[in-house]
Formats: structure tokens, C-alpha cells, sequence
């Protein structure tokens, strides 16, 4: 039985919905790098300087961060099932969408329009997956929101080497994009049949054995973990108040900091190899596959890792080597050494963004409103970031606008006590 929740952890049901929130996390890895690997190819088939790609990023940052602030109420009115359902279908359509942009017309509007597709999608849709993620946890009885965050992890190490395959082959950017599309939606919505976190305008629900049933059996009786339904006006006030916590701030500035990171690897990385270390663009989308392949190492590490020294000790180092693998990759004076820091930076940037989001969540009742904020502050450095940082490389250059990075990670770092467990 897990602690706490009643829950008995071996069963078949609460793997089934362990595993398709799973594949949640993976198909928005694999969305997020297919479109960021091929950005050489799509900057280079619309001619694209480095302040215009900035600016058609801005818009899947506003997209993104629209979705992402307005996610509490969303997921709290929809459920997270139909809140994921929904984004995946977005983001989908959105791959296809920007690729049809680039490849067809030609067109940097309707580039930046797919883009702004994707971020409307995967705003709420990532929101709800770490909802899903964090009642998934609390049902299992231990930490395992780092190896969920690594599925992500692992959808982007799969997109940026299919990204880096389709580079290297000359293909399309729009068959590329259209497939990964068509791939995100199919899976995601076969998927979340198994989802149960059940957040809607009724609360939070808690599943006990006696009332956790197989998806295919039929409804499933639930109990409520709060007060009976609430209205639209006591959601509102739920994530007013999340808003309001100390601790719940605090955490999102310490996730801001390592999202950034996380989030200027993802954008610049392969534009930073290319044109900063001269390597092929091949060589770049390369370069952010092993970025996020040591990513993805840090993320399946990170529950034994949390779990023999704790979540503080663990954020210090987190942030400590993500400002070492960066000064490393900017100040590189060969190309493999760059990618030697590529390997500790995202090392570094593992674990910000799963510790934030279990910590958010430490109390069930409050989850859901909290994580949105987390989700909300994280998210909006990991979108808004990287467009600023291309407004900065105007001036300073790709690889030196990153150094903006630690001021941030240094932050983090100083907060890392706040990730201490509530109560």
C-alpha cells in the first residue's frame, strides 16, 4: 500500500496509469525537440537573422504562457485528461502547421503561427501532466516525478535525434514536423483513457482500493480529498490564494532559474554550435541531443539521488554544475570541449523543474492550484527566456548572451532550502 493514500501500488490499474502518464511526458519531449532541432533548417530556409528567429519564438512564448497562467483554472474546470487530450491535439496541429509554414510557403508568419499553435497546446497540456504526474507519485508511495520528467527527457532525445537524422537526409522540415504531429496526438489521446488524477470543478479526488477500478470497467466511484464540489468562483479563489503562498513563490523562483537554463539549451544550443563554435547544423541538433541526453541520465538518477541525500542538497548541486557546463560551453576554446560542458550543463538543469513540481505539491489538497503556479513561473522563464536572450545576441552574440543565464542559477541556488519538504 502506499503511504498515505491508500492505494495499493503493485496493482495492475495504478501501473496502467503510471505508464500513459508516461507516454504524457514523452510525446511532449518529442514535440518540444522536433521543431527546436530542425530551427537551423527552418532559419536558414526563411533567411532568418538571429533577432527574427527571436521574435517568431516570442510567439510560441506567448501562446505558451498564456495557456500556461490560465492552466490552474483549466485543469481545475476540465480535468487533466481532457486538458492533455486537448493540448496534444494542439501541438500537433501546430508541428504541422509550422512546417507547412516553412516548407511550402515559405512563409515566417505562418511559421511563428504553427509555433504559436504549439505553445497554446502544450502550456495547459504540461500543467496538467505534472497534476497527473504528482497524484501518480502520491498513488506509488515514492519519488518518482524525476523519472517522469526524464520521459520527457527521452521524447526529446528521440526528436532531436530523428531531428538530427531528418537534418542530415535533407528532409523536409515540413514531413518531418507533420509526422512527430501526427505521432504526439495519436499517442496522447490513446493514452489518456488510463489518466485518474481527476481534477475538475468537484476538487481533487483520492482513490482507494475500494473505489479504483480499470478504465474499460466503467466509471469510477470517487471520494473527495476536500470540501464537495466547488464552483468556478472557489477555483478561483484556490489559485488566488496559491498566488499569495510564500513557499509556493519561492519555489518558482528557484525553478525559474533552472528552467531557464533548461529552456536557453533547448532554443540556442544548435544555433550557439553552428554559428558560435562553427559546426554544421547537423553537428548542432547533435550538440542539444547530448545536451538532453544527459538531461534524461540526471532525471532517472535523480530518485535515488533525492532519496539518499534530499531535495536541498541536491538542488545546490543541480544549480552549481549548470553554471559550470555553461561557462564551459561559452568559453570552450575547442569544439569538443564545448560539448563536454553541453554534458554538465544539462546534468545541472535535470532536476529543477521535477523537485519543483513534487515540492509544489507536497500538500494533496492544494496541489493542483499550487503546481500551477510553479508551473506558471517555471514555464514562463523557460519560454520567455529564450526569445530575450536572441534580442541580447543582436548585441553581444549567441554565445555570450547565454552568460545572462547564471545571474538566475545563482538564485537558485541561494533558494535551494525552500525545496525542503512541507511539514
Amino acid at each position: 500500500m502506499s503511504a498515505g493514500t491508500g492505494i495499493d501500488a503493485t496493482s495492475l490499474q495504478v501501473r496502467h496509469w503510471r505508464n500513459a502518464v508516461v507516454v504524457a511526458y514523452t510525446a511532449s519531449g518529442l514535440a518540444f525537440a522536433s521543431w527546436v532541432s530542425r530551427l537551423p533548417a527552418i532559419r536558414d530556409a526563411l533567411d532568418l537573422s538571429p533577432g527574427t528567429v527571436g521574435i517568431i519564438l516570442l510567439c510560441m512564448t506567448l501562446g505558451s504562457f498564456a495557456s500556461v497562467s490560465a492552466s490552474g483554472l483549466i485543469v481545475l474546470r476540465l480535468g487533466s485528461k481532457r486538458t492533455i487530450r486537448t493540448g496534444s491535439i494542439m501541438a500537433g496541429v501546430g508541428l504541422l502547421t509550422a512546417g507547412f509554414g516553412t516548407t511550402v510557403l515559405s512563409s515566417p508568419v505562418a511559421t511563428a503561427v504553427g509555433l504559436g499553435i504549439i505553445g497554446l497546446g502544450t502550456g495547459s497540456w504540461n500543467t496538467a501532466s505534472n497534476v497527473e504526474g504528482a497524484a501518480v507519485e502520491r498513488a506509488v508511495g515514492r519519488h518518482i516525478m524525476p523519472r517522469l520528467h526524464g520521459a520527457f527527457s527521452l521524447g526529446t532525445v528521440a526528436g532531436a535525434g530523428l531531428g538530427a537524422a531528418a537534418a542530415a537526409a535533407s528532409v523536409p522540415v515540413f514531413w518531418h514536423l507533420a509526422a512527430a504531429g501526427a505521432v504526439v496526438a495519436v499517442s496522447v489521446a490513446t493514452a489518456a483513457s488510463w489518466f485518474r488524477a481527476d481534477i475538475t470543478t468537484a476538487g481533487e479526488r483520492t482513490y482507494t482500493p475500494d473505489n479504483f477500478e480499470d478504465p474499460t470497467t466503467g466509471p469510477i466511484p470517487v471520494i473527495p480529498a476536500g470540501s464537495p464540489a466547488d464552483p468556478p468562483l472557489d477555483n478561483k479563489r484556490k489559485i488566488a490564494q496559491a498566488w499569495r503562498d510564500r513557499r509556493t513563490l519561492l519555489l518558482g523562483v528557484l525553478v525559474l532559474g533552472l528552467a531557464l537554463a533548461e529552456g536557453a539549451a533547448g532554443d540556442w544550443v544548435a544555433l550557439a554550435l553552428a554559428d558560435g563554435h562553427g559546426q554544421s547544423d547537423a553537428a548542432g541538433a547533435a550538440g542539444y541531443g547530448l545536451f538532453v541526453t544527459f538531461m534524461t541520465i540526471g532525471r532517472f538518477a535523480g530518485t535515488v539521488v533525492l532519496d539518499r541525500f534530499g531535495r536541498v542538497p541536491v538542488m545546490r548541486w543541480c544549480a552549481a554544475l549548470a553554471v559550470l557546463g555553461l561557462a564551459v560551453f561559452v568559453f570552450a576554446p575547442a569544439p569538443w570541449l564545448a560539448y563536454v560542458g553541453l554534458a554538465a550543463w544539462g546534468l545541472g538543469a535535470s532536476l529543477g523543474f521535477p523537485v519543483g513540481m513534487s515540492a509544489a505539491a507536497d500538500d494533496p489538497a492544494k496541489a493542483a492550484a499550487r503546481v500551477s503556479v510553479v508551473s506558471t513561473i517555471g514555464y514562463g522563464a523557460f519560454l520567455c527566456g529564450p526569445p530575450l536572450l536572441g534580442l541580447l545576441a543582436e548585441h553581444v552574440g549567441i554565445l555570450h548572451s547565454l552568460l545572462a543565464v547564471m545571474v538566475m542559477l545563482a538564485v537558485s541556488f541561494v533558494l535551494s532550502p525552500v525545496a525542503r519538504k512541507a511539514g
